[in-house]
């Protein structure tokens, strides 16, 4: 039993400094981005089409944010957004996803079989582009407007129950970000729900209510917005959100390491590792004729390039 509770407690160390499965990826976007990547445009299509529009904004809005985007992927999210938001009565962001649609494509135009609703809003925003003398076009002789970047460091756990408080720094040169929004969710499925954040000059502070802080793990992410309430930067989205270990209490020191979008306790670590022959354990020589043993044994841990030993 105390060999047992030794290599539970190397296997606890080895996870939280991260020579099995690091914590790090846990609470980051890379970790997510391990996993195929999906067709964000099409999901927010089939979000749209299911009638599920805030979260077909909310994985459109971290289509938008990816860099590699052609012109006519931004053609479609900016499309999409656009009729999300009409149909939400939002018409500020409607307008504002018209007019940055209009801005890389100036002679787009909806279909004939479209809502005549959503025609009608595309008309009447084109109308008022061209009289301002379509302000925003994008032309290739002018420079991109300076790029805005979210620098935030997340936490590895957090106790459950208890409410997470996050700080994020802007660095935003032509003060393009506006507003700053916060969205969570308990666990890894659902639909994210927007938290309360405060911007104040480039200084960002939100916090996740401890009602949603429960094991194994809470996802969350920050977005900037500018005046137009459209997303120009981002720490995680709703596609690679950023994940907090949150161990249960009542089952001990159980530590939830997140595999390939499942989770394992430390106990399953231990018992994997073993299976593995990971725990090499020598025992002298047979004591000779008179002679005695304490019943120690020595027992090495290795995991990655580092190494335990211990004696018992």
């Amino acid at each position: 039993m105390r060999a047992w509770r030794l290599l539970s407690s190397l296997a606890l160390v080895a996870a939280v400094n991260g020579a099995l499965v690091p914590l790090g990826p846990l609470a980051s976007p890379a970790f997510a981005q391990g996993r195929p990547q999906q067709d964000l445009v099409a999901r927010g299509q089939q979000l749209f089409e299911d009638q599920q529009y805030e979260e077909s904004i909310q994985t459109l809005s971290a289509a938008l944010l990816r860099p590699s985007n052609n012109k006519v992927q931004k053609i479609d999210i900016y499309r999409l957004l656009a009729l999300n938001y009409i149909t939400l009565n939002r018409k500020d962001e409607a307008e504002s996803a018209v007019r940055g649609l209009l801005s890389i494509e100036p002679s787009y135009a909806l279909p004939p079989t479209e809502s005549p609703r959503f025609r009608d809003f595309f008309t009447t925003v084109r109308t008022k582009w061209e009289e301002e003398g379509r302000p925003g076009l994008v032309k290739e002789s002018e420079a991109a407007p300076p790029a805005v970047s979210m620098k935030h460091a997340s936490p590895s756990q957090v106790e459950a129950s208890t409410q997470l408080d996050l700080t994020a720094t802007l660095e935003d040169p032509a003060k393009r970000v506006t507003v700053v929004r916060m969205y969570y969710r308990t666990g890894s499925k659902g639909k994210f729900i927007e938290g309360d954040a405060n911007l104040d000059g480039l200084r960002v502070r939100a916090s996740i209510p401890s009602s949603a802080v429960s094991p194994p793990l809470v996802e969350y992410y920050l977005q900037g917005f500018d005046r137009g309430g459209l997303p120009i930067v981002s720490r995680g989205d709703a596609a690679a959100p950023l994940r907090v270990a949150v161990p249960d209490g009542s089952k001990g020191w159980v530590l939830p390491v997140a595999i390939g979008g499942g989770v394992l306790g430390a106990a399953a670590i231990v018992g994997g590792l073993a299976l593995a022959g990971v725990f090499k354990s020598s025992s002298k020589a047979p004591p000779g004729p008179g002679q005695q043993t304490n019943g120690n044994s020595n027992v090495t841990v290795s995991v990655g390039e580092q190494r335990w030993g211990a004696r018992w």
